[in-house]
This record gives C-alpha cells, structure tokens and sequence, in this order.
C-alpha cells in the first residue's frame, strides 16, 4: 500500500514539473519571437522599450532576442490581403502612383547589383504585389509573377522587366502599350545621377531663361513703342485736314 502511495506521489511530481517547463517555454517564446498580441492590440510607442541599439557601423533598432529574419516562401507567395476595392477611380489612381513608383525604383536600381540587392528586389516585388491595397488587382499581378518572375539581375533587366508587365497589364486593359526603349524618358524621376549632366542641364536651363527674359524685354520694348505711337497718331488724327503717315504703314490716318 505505501509503495502505491510511493508512486502516486512521483507521477503527481513528474507531471507538475512538466507542466512547469511547458508554461515557461511557451512565455519565453511570445517574447523571443514577437510581442504578445491582445484584443486591443494597436501600436504602442513602449513596445519599442525591449529594443536595444545595434553594433557601431549599423543604423536603425534590432530586437536582440529576436533571431535574423527568415521570410518563408508561404509569406511570400500567399494570397492577396487587401479586399476588392469597388471605386473605378481610387482604382486608377493608385494604378498609375504604383507604377510610377516601380518603374522609378527599377530606373534607381544598381547596374550591377550583389546577390543581397537583387534578393531585396525580388523579395519586395512579391510582397508588394500580396499587398497590394486593391484584391483583384493583387490577384491578378501575382498571377503575373508566377508566370513572368521578376529580374533582377541588373537595371536594365529590371526596367525591362517591369516595362514588360506593365504592357501585359494595359493589353489585358485594352489601353495602349509602352515602347520599353523609351521608358526611362517616360518615367523620368530626375534625380540628376550624374553630377556633369545634371549641371549642364542647370546651366542650359539658366540661359534658356536669360534669352527668354531678354526676348521678353524687347517685346515689351516694342509694344510699349507701338502704343506710343498709337497713341501720338489718334491725338494728330482729330485734327483737320492733316494726314499722319508713320513708316512701314503701322498706321494711316487723316
């Protein structure tokens, strides 16, 4: 009888322990790998509170507790978030915001990007397209993806890539397609890369408006002229019997 007891107690030991380990391991993990959810959860400045500041040579805050950040592809190529978006013109008007933010970043991408650039590339295209505030639109542009995946080996292949989807886009639209050689000049950011070009471009615009303020001059100058004379002319013209001859014939009176 006391050797049941015995055993009794070591299995009720065992199983509080147990249930020990479990609850601890379960709270560490809310906070290794994110924070806590609750039903009134909305962004608190404190949270930012258990960060601390990353080594000397980096910028911006890291959770030390938190391991490097491993996008799985279910992440990645899951379905659209956003829900349909119904206005025709909140539609077209993000649209054309979208695409001109795409094309500018393919048009600032490196010529020559590293693996890690080209990866970002890749990574941001995906996720852009899931989120996307507009779900069929999402929908639609991730099926695109799968069937066109973005490249992003160098700037050219990105810009070309992106001019080549768009026109799959305005094709499936029934709107006009874009010449890809010239879509650079067409989603021009001018950001003025190239210190050189974008000077002479400052100094061609400084003379362009110097030979503008003097045509303007000069027009000003010969109306403020003609209006003289008109005014000259009307003045002899009530007298009788004279006749005002101005040269080239501007005027005739008498």
């Amino acid at each position: 009888m006391a050797r049941r007891q015995h055993v009794t107690l070591t299995l009720l030991a065992v199983t509080v322990f147990l249930s020990l380990v479990y609850f601890m391991s379960g709270s560490r993990s809310k906070a290794e790998y994110g924070y806590e959810t609750t039903h009134n959860d909305v962004f608190d400045p404190s949270d930012y509170d258990t960060l601390t500041e990353t080594p000397s040579g980096s910028d911006g805050l890291v959770d030390a507790s938190k391991p490097s950040l491993d996008i799985s592809d279910r992440i990645l190529t899951g379905g659209s978030i956003a829900p349909k978006l119904a206005n025709a013109t909140a539609k077209a008007e993000l649209g054309r915001a979208s695409w001109k933010l795409l094309h500018t970043m393919m048009a600032r991408f490196p010529e020559k990007p590293s693996d890690d650039d080209s990866l970002a590339l890749k990574t941001y295209i995906q996720l852009f397209a899931r989120l996307y505030p507009c779900g069929e639109c999402a929908a639609h542009f991730q099926k695109l993806l799968r069937k066109y995946p973005p490249q992003t080996s160098s700037r050219n292949a990105a810009a070309g890539w992106a001019c080549f989807v768009h026109n799959q886009v305005n094709k499936r639209l029934k709107k006009e397609e874009f010449d890809c050689n010239n879509i650079g000049d067409f989603y021009d950011c001018g950001c003025g890369d190239e210190e050189g070009k974008g000077k002479g471009k400052g100094e061609g615009q400084g003379e362009g408006e110097k030979k503008g303020a003097g045509e303007g001059e000069g027009q000003n100058k010969g109306t403020g002229e003609g209006a003289h004379q008109e005014s000259k002319g009307e003045e002899l013209k009530g007298r009788e019997g004279v006749t005002v001859e101005i040269e080239e014939g501007l005027m005739r009176g008498g």
